[in-house]
Parts: structure tokens; C-alpha cells; sequence
């Protein structure tokens, strides 16, 4: 077993003094949520980069259970943070632009108050005698911070995990405070397969011989079930996928640690370390309060409970999952995402694909996309955001990532007719949103309620860039996450041929919005049947960008016939028909079948 294969989310933090960390303190009594108070609060916190003039340039990073204030580091000789991939000069949270602030958490270890800190009462540490905390009143000593440093309104909050818990609470419970919200690897309540966990590892803990009903300090502290929890905790935070690469090979073949833990399997060995090393900076009785801070946090467990949690919440939102996370899976993100969209909040989501598991959100193994994504919000969350380019101004040939829809023509004559469709003041859900190409020309002219879905990660990363609202979805699966009626009307431009459930996504976007409309390529075109009767050969939709039978993105090949016989079999209203040659950019209205390569339509039930 190699040294890279003990490399974790946890490699680059130690027990080390802060040498950049401030200090605020601020006197009590500090109310807490459950009932106690605490007589004065102090803070550790670190800042990077400078807060401008107009002091709207603030950044809040709120991290996870075993993180600190020290979140990357400040010069070449200053020791790497526990967010090295995305905080820094030049990151995703760019220091040279943004001015970042990093606490450490109440009831945390690395100075601010906590279990380990002296209780005035009698100058002896809290112990056990700390009161609990929630997720409530870490974010509120979080914004007696904010008020200290003088900031009115963050730009952003951002965190991952418990972090992105806090995120959750800062948007709802401090709605003016913030104008956005990256929440990352995170839910509105812990899954009770996650809950489990944390109450093995607090109970590895609490059995602890050493503990002493948490006055052990200056003494023997309990080592061995501080160790065990996290040895749980690292179990959790990694995938079945990265356990599979990183210890099956070489199963039997431990690397050697000095351990009393068992390391007769790579596993075991990997597993005896991070737990060893872990008790060097951390306190069994921090671990304890925090852990049970995440776990009291609930934002309710039905659709309607959460709806009306999220409700408060007045900024915009980038929701984050990973596909391997089973710590926090992405269904809870979608949760996060339902909630808001029933509010008619705007939000982006994407579950970034990734074999991490939990820890990818603090690797760099995907911050191609996940990174990128959270610059590009943030960018667009400034007053005034740079430019972003026109989406018909993308050269296709630089990145195969945007081609997720079939045409992407410099000039689209159907998005023009499309625009003269939609009334300006009509909200509108773009289906199959691609790059952002029609999203992004209807947000110039300034609809109030305009959102995107789309399935491909990277086409998401373009609509973020172009300050477009997306969610990733599969269009197959239905639109249950949106409401009867809740769009004026719902565009499926040059979708429905990559689709597999034509009926379901039709009769979804028809429910959703009062009317669609939908445009699709027709391969009655007489140049694609010239290619099948005279050549012999698959037609080539978009032949210039190498669409051959094997390659493309089509899975059903329809003519305008069948679609007008599909709508007259379903019963739906055709309010308008338009026939396009785009070749020629021009209207066609004699026999549109043969003439036509591209067809609109508007529809209703």
C-alpha cells in the first residue's frame, strides 16, 4: 500500500497554531436555541483577500464538522488549508477578487468557544458542562462576525456538508443578509442511515474508558473512541467505488502503522491512521457538540414542510450534490432544489458525476465542473457581473461538452421565431436547455421567471457562466418538482427527437405550462429522404457537425405528419404551426413536409 493511498480530504490539517487566525469576542449572555445561554462568545476566524470600498465583496465560509477557520492558505510559506482546491488566488473563490471570511464553528476546537474552552463560571474547561448547540446559533455567532467585520450583505454564504447547513440557514433565516447561496454536499435534515452513524461514533466516544463524563482534561483523554468515530466517519465520507480503488488491489498487503488498531488489511491500516492522526487536533468533546448540532438540524421531512422552510429565502441559489455520496445522496439536494422551485425561488443544480463519494466536494478530482460552477455564480452575483458571451458567439468545435442539442448554428431562425412567440412578460421553463442559447436571449429581454433544464453537466456549467437559473434533470423521468400551471409556457426546442418517453414529456410540459411550445428537425426534409432513397444512407441531421446513425443524439426520427398525427391522437390543441428552412432562413408555408427542416408548434391541452 503506497503513501498515496493514505491520502484523504484530511492529509493537509494538523494540530498546528493558526498564525493568521483573529480573535472577536463578544460579551453574553448569548441566548441559544435549546433553552441555555452562553455568558460571552469568542470566534476564531481567518479572512483572505480585501473587502472593497463599497463593502459588498464578502464571501462567508462555513465548514464542515471537522474543519476550522483555516480554510487555504495565505502565502507560500503558510500551510495548506482544508479547501486548497477552491479558495486562493485565482480559485473558484478567488481571494484576489472576493474578501473571504472562514470562523471556526461555536462548540468547535480551534478557538472559538467550545467544550475544551473555561467556563467563567469557575475557569475550568466546559467538559461536558457545554451546553448544545444547533446549527441556529453557529449561525448566529457567524453573524455577529459579519456585524463586527462591517458588513451589511454578504455576497455570498458557501459551505459543504454541516457547512452547507449553515448555508441553508443563513438564505432562510437571514434572507437580507445574503445575496447568494452554494450549498454543497449537503441536506435539509440527515438521512437516519447518516444519524446511525453519528451515534455509534458518539457512543465509540461516551464508552470510552478515559472519558470521564468529559472532564479528561489534563489527563488521559479518550483517544481510542475518538479514533473509532472518525474511523466511521471516514467510512461514510468515501464511495464503494474509491474504497474499491484504493485498497482492493493490494487487500492483504497493509502498509505498517504504528497503531493499536487492527491493520492486517489495507483497509484497516489506511482506516488506524486517519483515526491515529485525527485525535492529534481534535477534541472528543467538540466532536460530540458538533455532531450533534448536524444531526438536530431538520428543515422538515415532507415536500409541504420543506416548501414553507425555504420560503424565507429571498437570494439566489447553486445547490451541489455528488453521484457517489451516500452520506448525503442527492436526493436530498433535489429536496433542497423541490423546495425551492415550489417558492419560485431562483436556483442551479447539477449532481456532479463523481466516485468520490462525500469527500469530492473537498478534492480536486472534479473541480473542473463543481469549481467552475460556483465561479461562475459567484461572478454572477456581483453588481455587475462581466459580460458573458453571446451563446450563438460559441464555437461548437471548441468543446464537444455544449453539443447537447442538434443545431448550433451561429444564427437561429427558430429562436428568432420562438421570440416573437412568447410575450414578453411570460414566465417560461426551457426543456432540454442545452448551452443556454434561448435562455439566455430571453433573459435579455428581461422575463421575470425564466429557468432552464438540462441533464449534461458541462451544457449546466455554460448556462451558470451565462447567469442562467438550470436544474438538472432527465426529461424521461417527468417534471414532478414543478407545479400544475406554473410557467405561462414551456419550450422543448429541438428535444423531443433525444427523448425516449415522447408521451410523458409532452404530457408533463403541457401540465406544467399553461402552453408549449415545441420545435423538432423533420426528416421529411427532402435533402435527409434524398440521403435514404437516392444515397442509401442514414440521413445526417446536421451533417456539418457529424451527426452519422452511430453518434447522434436522436433516438426517434419523425417527420411534421407524425407529429400533427400524434397531437390530433392525444388531443391537443394546436394554436399555431410554423415550417422553417433554416438552410434558407425562410418561412415555409407550401407543402411544409418536404419543404421544411425544421417545424414549431404551439400547443395546450
Amino acid at each position: 500500500m503506497s503513501e498515496e493511498d493514505f491520502s484523504s480530504s484530511d492529509s493537509v490539517r494538523s494540530a498546528k497554531e493558526l498564525p493568521y487566525a483573529q480573535t472577536f469576542k463578544f460579551e453574553g449572555p448569548f441566548e441559544l436555541e435549546r433553552g441555555d445561554s452562553l455568558p460571552e462568545v469568542t470566534v476564531v476566524y481567518e479572512t483572505y483577500g480585501e473587502l472593497n470600498e463599497r463593502r459588498d465583496n464578502a464571501i462567508l465560509v462555513c465548514h464542515a464538522l471537522s474543519g476550522d477557520s483555516h480554510v487555504a492558505a495565505h502565502d507560500e510559506d503558510d500551510d495548506p488549508g482544508w479547501w486548497e482546491a477552491v479558495v486562493g488566488p485565482g480559485k473558484p473563490i478567488d481571494t484576489d477578487r472576493y474578501f473571504v471570511v472562514c470562523p471556526n464553528v461555536l462548540g468547535g476546537c480551534r478557538g472559538s468557544t467550545g467544550p475544551n474552552s473555561a467556563n467563567p463560571a469557575n475557569g475550568q474547561p466546559y467538559g461536558r458542562d457545554f451546553p448544545v448547540v444547533t446549527v441556529g446559533d453557529i449561525v448566529g455567532v457567524q453573524a455577529r462576525l459579519v456585524d463586527h467585520l462591517g458588513i451589511d450583505q454578504l455576497l455570498a454564504v458557501v459551505g459543504g456538508s454541516l457547512g452547507g447547513q449553515m448555508t441553508i440557514h443563513w438564505a432562510t433565516q437571514y434572507p437580507d443578509r445574503i445575496a447568494g447561496a452554494i450549498a454543497v454536499a449537503t441536506s435539509p435534515r440527515l438521512t437516519s442511515q447518516g444519524l446511525a452513524f453519528d451515534v455509534i461514533g458518539r457512543n465509540a466516544i461516551l464508552r470510552d474508558p478515559n472519558f470521564a463524563n468529559g472532564q479528561y482534561y489534563g489527563q488521559e483523554s479518550p483517544t481510542v473512541g475518538l479514533a473509532i468515530a472518525r474511523m466511521l466517519g471516514h467510512i461514510t465520507y468515501l464511495s464503494r467505488e474509491a474504497m474499491t480503488q484504493k485498497f482492493d488491489a493490494d487487500r492483504l498487503r497493509a502498509r505498517h502503522v504504528p497503531s493499536e488498531f487492527e491493520t492486517k488489511f489495507s483497509v484497516g491500516s489506511y482506516l488506524a491512521y486517519q483515526g491515529d492522526r485525527f485525535v492529534e487536533r481534535f477534541d472528543a468533546n467538540s466532536y460530540l457538540t458538533i455532531s450533534m448540532a448536524l444531526d438536530l438540524f431538520d428543515m422538515g421531512e415532507t415536500p409541504e414542510k420543506l416548501a414553507e422552510s425555504f420560503a424565507p429565502s429571498t437570494c439566489r441559489w447553486l445547490v451541489l450534490s455528488f453521484s457517489s455520496d451516500w452520506l448525503f445522496p442527492p436526493f436530498q439536494s433535489q429536496q433542497i432544489v423541490d423546495a425551492l422551485i415550489a417558492n419560485d425561488k431562483p436556483v442551479s443544480y447539477c449532481n456532479v458525476q463523481s466516485d468520490c463519494g462525500h469527500d469530492a466536494f473537498l478534492l480536486e478530482n472534479e473541480i473542473a465542473i463543481y469549481g467552475e460552477m460556483m465561479r461562475a455564480f459567484l461572478l454572477n452575483l456581483e453588481p455587475s457581473p462581466p459580460q458573458s458571451p453571446h451563446p450563438d458567439s460559441v464555437d461548437p468545435t471548441e468543446s464537444v461538452h455544449v453539443l447537447t442539442s442538434i443545431f448550433h448554428r451561429r444564427h437561429r431562425l427558430d429562436y428568432q421565431t420562438i421570440l416573437e412567440l412568447l410575450p414578453p412578460d411570460a414566465s417560461v421553463l426551457d426543456l432540454g436547455c442545452g448551452n443556454g442559447g434561448l435562455s439566455y436571449q430571453l433573459r435579455q429581454r428581461e422575463h421575470d421567471r425564466l429557468m432552464g433544464v438540462e441533464l449534461d453537466e458541462w451544457a449546466i456549467l455554460e448556462c451558470i457562466r451565462r447567469g442562467l437559473d438550470v436544474v438538472q434533470a432527465d426529461l424521461n423521468q417527468g417534471l414532478d418538482n414543478f407545479a400544475d400551471g406554473q410557467f405561462d409556457f414551456v419550450v422543448l426546442s429541438r428535444t423531443l427527437q433525444t427523448v425516449t418517453d415522447v408521451e410523458r414529456v409532452l404530457a408533463e410540459m403541457l401540465r406544467v405550462g399553461k402552453r408549449g411550445i415545441v420545435t423538432f428537425p423533420n426528416l421529411g426534409f427532402r435533402q435527409l429522404r434524398r440521403q435514404l432513397a437516392e444515397d442509401g444512407r442514414a440521413p445526417r441531421v446536421e451533417a456539418e457537425e457529424g451527426f452519422k446513425w452511430y453518434n447522434t443524439p436522436n433516438v426517434r426520427f419523425f417527420t411534421i405528419a407524425d407529429f400533427d398525427e400524434l397531437c390530433e391522437d392525444k388531443g391537443y390543441t394546436v394554436h399555431k404551426r410554423i415550417a422553417l428552412n433554416t438552410q434558407q432562413d425562410r418561412l415555409i408555408e407550401d407543402d411544409p413536409n418536404t419543404n421544411a427542416d425544421i417545424a414549431i408548434a404551439v400547443l395546450s391541452r
